[in-house]
């Protein structure tokens, strides 16, 4: 029996990353830079208003007050996007926009909330210092500056700050295409009429669920009859599409293991000391990673969290990272067995600290427990027993 790591280390040494794509900003949602983006102009690229107001010369104003304020003449308008390139001599001033540029010669912004509002002539109440409400060139990213590096996942702010500084189109790692399947004479797709030992198929739906929360594009496959053939056949049909492929079920030591027996020989498989998921399998297929998984629910789940997650972010470029682990404080006693890493589904609480909540049932077929579920409590294999109050390393599940 090999262990988690062990296991883990085998399939991230298997692995390749995905070639770099030229994408349009908003088809590269959710990917991953693959090069550094610079600023090839300062921002903002020019001096400009931070207010609706007056364009004004700092030292006219200076003695501006309620009871006795400046009064100067208004020549004109500044909008944004003014392409002209205006300027201000001491003793008059200039209505200004938000964004639009600072004529020459004006060192300060007065917000109209200060004055009377006058189009022709206007009454300043307030002074300002130099300077007062302008937005500098450069203020917010210099020349030359990166602004997103590489390696960086696109979000909503990082494609805005593309966009900001020019580019209409980046080089990034693309979203892994992932193909799911379930297999098991058992299963019947959701909305159909059950017969005596049938049951409803749930795991492709759960993991092409969580092939998308972990940066990937899921593809989900009907459901494959207990036929070796048609599995292998099924397989090579989905190559075309697939970075990788997720099965679930038939890895264990059955008689009717159908994806073992279409399998071996192109997959490897293992017991690995860890419970959820103990029967494991990993391979290529023309190059292609395939992930094949445990049957039941919970141990599917628990197997992508800690296996195929890391694979997909390294496909991408990024640290296989496991999820986010914080240490929390257990409510109550668990058990734990000797030799496997045991991942048991709970609930966190947050207050000054994490307290963690383990499930009343821990059962791999239990997918009840699963669903109101937000954390994972790891348990080393080391570990049999801990009391209430200890501290302990929880995984958040994705929410």
């Amino acid at each position: 029996m090999r262990t988690v790591d062990e296991h883990l280390n085998d399939i991230l040494g298997s692995l390749t990353v995905l070639p770099p794509l030229d994408l349009a900003l908003l088809e590269a949602r959710g990917t991953v830079l693959a090069e550094p983006v610079s600023a090839p102009v300062p921002l903002p690229p020019f001096d400009n208003s931070a207010m609706d107001g007056y364009a004004v010369v700092a030292s006219d104003v200076a003695g501006a007050t309620e009871a006795d304020p400046v009064a100067l003449p208004v020549v004109g308008d500044v909008v944004a996007g003014d392409p002209a390139v205006s300027a201000l001599r001491p003793g008059l001033t200039a209505r200004i926009m938000t964004g639009a540029p600072m004529p020459a010669g004006a060192d300060a912004v007065i917000p109209v909330e200060w004055t009377d509002g006058g189009t022709a002539h206007v009454r300043i109440v307030r002074s300002a210092p130099p300077g007062h409400y302008i937005r500098r060139a450069g203020e917010d990213v210099r020349e030359g500056q990166v602004v997103v590096p590489a390696g960086t996942r696109l979000r909503a702010p990082q494609l805005g700050m593309i966009a900001a500084v020019g580019r209409a189109r980046v080089t990034v790692r693309p979203k892994p295409r992932v193909v799911v399947v379930s297999t098991g004479d058992e299963l019947r797709e959701p909305g159909t009429t059950l017969g005596h030992g049938h049951i409803w198929e749930s795991n492709s739906f759960m993991l092409t669920a969580a092939v998308a929360e972990a940066g990937g594009v899921g593809y989900r496959h009907s459901t494959v009859d207990d036929e070796p053939g048609s599995v292998r056949d099924m397989l090579q049909d989905q190559l075309v599409r697939a970075d990788a492929v997720i099965t679930s079920g038939g890895v264990s030591m059955g008689s009717r293991d159908v994806v073992k027996e279409a399998l071996t020989g192109t997959v490897k498989f293992h017991k690995v000391g860890m419970r959820p998921g103990k029967p494991q399998g990993f391979g290529l297929m023309e190059g292609t990673p395939v992930f094949t998984l445990p049957g039941n629910p919970v141990s599917a789940y628990v197997s992508f969290q800690v296996f195929v997650r890391p694979a997909l972010r390294a496909m991408q470029g990024l640290p296989p990272e496991p999820l986010p682990t914080v240490k929390a404080v257990l409510s109550g006693d668990i058990k734990s067995p000797a030799g496997l890493r045991h991942f048991l589904r709970a609930r966190l609480t947050y207050d000054g600290g994490y307290t963690v909540d383990p499930a009343d049932v821990q059962g791999s077929h239990q997918l009840a427990s699963l669903a109101s579920a937000d954390a994972l409590i790891t348990v080393p294999e080391d570990v049999e027993t801990l009391p209430a109050g200890s501290t302990v390393d929880v995984m958040r599940l994705p929410a």
